[in-house]
C-alpha cells in the first residue's frame, strides 16, 4: 500500500488576504483503490475554500491527488486524509471537500468534511 505525503503540496501568498472569498476546485478524475477488493474507486472532489495567508498551488494539488490511484483506504478515510492535509499546507478561514464517488453495486457514496466555521 502507497504512503500519502502532503510534502508535495505547494502554496503561494494569498493575493487579498484582508478580504474573505471562495475559491472553489473540482477534480473530476480523481481515484483510489479499495482496500477490501483492490479494484479502482472513481470519483469528483469538490474543494471550496476562504483562504488566509496562502492557497494551493494546483498542479501540486493534481500530483498529491495522484499519489491516492495505487492507495488503498475507503471513501471516509481517503476524504477525511485529504481534508486534513490541505488544511495543515494552508491552514485556511475555512474549507469544505465533497468527494462524490461513482456507483459501485448500484450505491452511490458521497462524503462531505469540513475545517472551521464558514459565516
Amino acid at each position: 500500500m502507497a504512503e500519502i505525503s502532503r510534502t508535495i503540496l505547494d502554496t503561494f501568498e494569498n493575493p487579498f488576504p484582508n478580504r474573505d472569498y471562495v475559491i472553489e476546485t473540482i477534480c473530476p478524475e480523481f481515484t483510489s483503490m479499495c482496500p477490501k477488493t483492490g479494484q479502482p474507486d472513481f470519483g469528483v472532489l469538490t474543494l471550496t475554500y476562504v483562504p488566509d495567508k496562502v492557497c494551493y498551488e494546483l498542479k501540486s494539488l493534481k500530483l498529491y491527488l495522484q499519489q491516492f490511484r495505487n492507495h488503498g483506504a475507503f471513501y471516509e478515510s481517503v476524504t477525511n486524509q485529504i481534508l486534513d492535509d490541505l488544511v495543515a499546507v494552508t491552514q485556511p478561514r475555512w474549507m469544505k471537500l465533497v468527494a462524490e464517488f461513482t456507483p459501485r453495486g448500484g450505491i452511490r457514496t458521497n462524503v462531505t468534511v469540513e475545517f472551521g466555521k464558514r459565516d
